[in-house]
């Protein structure tokens, strides 16, 4: 399995900030793992054209399930992998908060995705309010078996949304049997293939904290949000995912 460091730039970033694709290509031009950038989608063709000569991939933020169509202001996978992305995150915590997304919607965009041949990053995690109640091993059993299609090629990106931007995390120990749980579920559904799927780490990951949580069992990578806009953190990070 070859870990993935993926950077999700959200809602942030106009042509000046694909400088920072530059530096970091410069500062990891053979990264030890997979590395991604998932820009705006105003700025995925002229970053896939940026780092079309190097490791770096670019990735999409959300899809339409439709590959066309009426719907004003979406974007379809085919869209994506036309500009040149190569995976699309579905169901963001975001997403799920701001629009609403359900598990089956989810799914149904990751089925989008793999049919327009790029890879779906698919995102779960309790709320704060879940965890406190003890309810977060049931709430991530529950959107992994809504939200997965029924393929093996896809990466899961565990994030505790009370964690996303905060500057708190799980301890190590949390985060160690989350992950175990989803590896064990993977499991019970795909079989041995299930040992190949990656498992994502998210939520307020930083340079000081990289480390530690890569050496957490079944933690494959990170999907990094505002540590990932500057090239000197997110290389950082690259550097510890690749150590």
């Amino acid at each position: 399995m070859r870990r993935l460091a993926a950077g999700n730039w959200k809602m942030n970033g106009t042509g000046p900030a694909l400088a920072e694709l530059a530096l970091l290509i410069a500062a990891q031009p053979t990264p030890g793992c997979e590395v991604l950038i998932c820009p705006p989608a105003t700025l995925i063709a002229r970053a896939a054209a940026a780092v079309q000569a190097s490791a770096l991939q670019i990735g999409g933020q959300d899809c339409h399930v439709a590959s066309l169509g009426a719907h004003t202001g979406d974007i379809s996978a085919a869209m994506l992998k036309d500009a040149g992305a190569t995976y699309v995150i579905v169901g963001h915590s975001e997403r799920r908060a701001d629009h609403g997304e359900t598990d089956a919607l989810v799914r149904a965009k990751a089925e989008a995705a793999l049919a327009a041949g790029l890879t779906p990053i698919i995102c779960i995690g309790e709320t704060e309010a879940e965890r406190d109640a003890g309810a977060t091993l049931a709430v991530v059993a529950r959107q992994l078996a809504g939200s997965l299609p029924d393929t093996a090629a896809l990466v899961v990106a565990y994030e505790p949304v009370w964690a996303i931007g905060t500057g708190r995390t799980p301890s190590l120990a949390e985060v160690a049997e989350v992950h175990g749980h989803l590896r064990t579920r993977l499991t019970e559904r795909f079989g041995p293939v299930a040992s190949g799927i990656r498992l994502l780490y998210g939520g307020s990951v930083k340079p000081s904290n990289a480390a530690e949580i890569f050496a957490v069992p079944d933690v494959d990578g990170a999907l990094v949000g505002g540590a990932s806009l500057k090239a000197a953190d997110f290389g950082a990070i690259v550097a510890a995912l690749s150590a």
